[in-house]
């Protein structure tokens, strides 16, 4: 009702001042009191309440929130007129309204601050918390779980989830790096961390074995069966194939061909992870900063996929395979010819096509063109020529123009709510575009 707290607006010609002073100052102090006042309806019929402040305060003490209750104590203030007391004086019938409004606020009197076990949330994972389905800060006990079963909203918990996105983003931006460029993990350095990456995302499907979660009717789900149940029918296979060591099956000299494209196309299967990052990042949308941050990352993201893409068209139709010939007017030969590493075929008695620009210079060269072709720039220095490019090409502008126009729409709602002002009448109206737009009564 956008109205003060002290219901000053329900006051009357009896409510007393002394009473409307304290309840004042129980706000003003951040005190947790208790009052018996009388307050008027929108009719002016009066009512008295027994009404009960207590300040809500977080991790750091600090008053965040009141919670107010009110409870209608009108009967215990008017003499009781019913057979048992036919005959009493009104004295007699007053003393016992009195007697049970006595009785009646003994029973509606808060407990004690020493009485009370609050659970309260640490500040990391206050902080750090992905998920938006945690427990408030005024709840008063924690629910009981096995010894062997983790709350999802504790400190370590939410630490892990942050170890585990981060390693998610490194994975959405190797893996098909990897994929595309035929890295195979020789250097022991990588071939270790990769392997170290497989491991924890091994130790998280345990972890989720036995991770409490929030149930449809928004209670925390603790019992084991159920536990593994859920996680069974939704993210175990992907989080599975996700884990598998395939970088470790592809370091093997001897492993054939196909089955190491078989495994490194697996790998992709990881990306599916960010559906679950999505969801716990879910509540930042909230903040202007953090979407802004967020578009930002996704479009880099979106723009070295479609740069692996085009260098995987590139490399499969520079070098005709049937006639063993290379084509000129591939952007990948040009490429070698401008900087001075050209391809030349059986130079080292291998009977195939070598040289060629470094990875590091195709990767780049990849990355420039997706961001020209994605901010719809296209300075034309790296152009498609085949078939394929040309089609890719083309999907790739569609997709710029989509991220272009999701980018426009939100920088729009933002000089919207920056615009936003409130007339003397009550009335919210902004100025978009030069035009006001009067809106309903807020």
């Amino acid at each position: 009702m956008q109205k003060s707290s002290t219901c000053s607006f329900m006051y009357g010609e009896l409510t007393d001042k002394k009473t409307i002073e304290k309840v004042r100052q129980a706000f003003d102090n951040y005190e947790s009191n208790c009052f018996q006042v009388l307050l008027y309806r929108k009719n002016r019929t009066p009512v008295w309440f027994y009404m009960q402040i207590a300040p809500i305060r977080n991790e750091n003490d600090k008053v965040v929130l009141f919670l107010c209750t009110f409870k209608d104590i009108t009967v215990f203030k008017q003499p009781i007129e019913d057979e048992s007391t036919k005959g009493w004086t009104k004295f007699a019938r007053l003393t016992r309204a009195l007697t049970n409004s006595k009785s009646t606020n003994q029973q509606l009197t808060p407990m004690s601050r020493t009485d009370i076990t609050s659970h309260k949330q640490s500040r990391l994972a206050e902080v750090l918390q992905l998920g938006s389905d945690i427990l408030p800060q005024y709840k008063q006990e924690a629910p009981k779980t096995p010894p062997h079963i983790i709350l999802h909203y504790c400190t370590f918990k939410t630490t892990w989830d942050w170890v585990i996105l981060i390693l998610t983003f490194y994975t959405a931006i190797m893996v098909p790096y990897n994929v595309s460029f035929k890295t195979k993990q020789n250097n022991v350095t990588w071939l270790v961390l990769d392997s170290v990456v497989d491991v924890i995302f091994l130790v998280d499907i345990v972890l989720n074995f036995h991770t409490t979660f929030v149930g449809p009717g928004g209670e925390v789900i603790s019992d084991p069966k159920l536990i593994r149940m859920n996680y069974l029918k939704t993210w175990f296979v992907i989080d599975l194939l996700s884990c598998l060591p395939y970088d470790i099956i592809n370091a093997f000299e001897n492993v054939d061909e196909g089955i190491s494209s078989l495994f490194s196309s697996l790998k992709v299967v990881r990306l599916l992870r960010l559906g679950r990052v999505a969801r716990k990042l879910d509540h930042y949308l909230e903040y202007g900063a953090a979407v802004l941050v967020l578009l930002v990352c996704v479009f880099g993201l979106v723009a070295h996929w479609l740069a692996c893409i085009w260098y995987s068209i590139g490399d499969y139709e520079v070098i005709n395979e049937q006639t063993n010939t290379i084509k000129t007017d591939s952007w990948l030969y040009q490429l070698a010819t401008s900087i001075g590493s050209p391809y030349r075929y059986n130079a080292s008695g291998t009977g195939q096509w070598e040289g060629g620009p470094g990875k590091d210079s195709l990767y780049i060269t990849s990355l420039y063109f997706t961001m020209t072709s994605l901010t719809t720039i296209g300075f034309g220095n790296i152009a498609p020529t085949t078939d394929g490019e040309k089609i890719f090409s083309v999907a790739m502008m569609m997709v710029g123009c989509e991220c272009l126009s999701s980018f426009m729409s939100y920088f729009l709602d933002l000089s919207w709510l920056s615009d936003l002002i409130i007339d003397d009448q009550g009335r919210y109206c902004h100025f978009h575009l030069g035009n006001r737009i009067s809106q309903s009564k807020s």
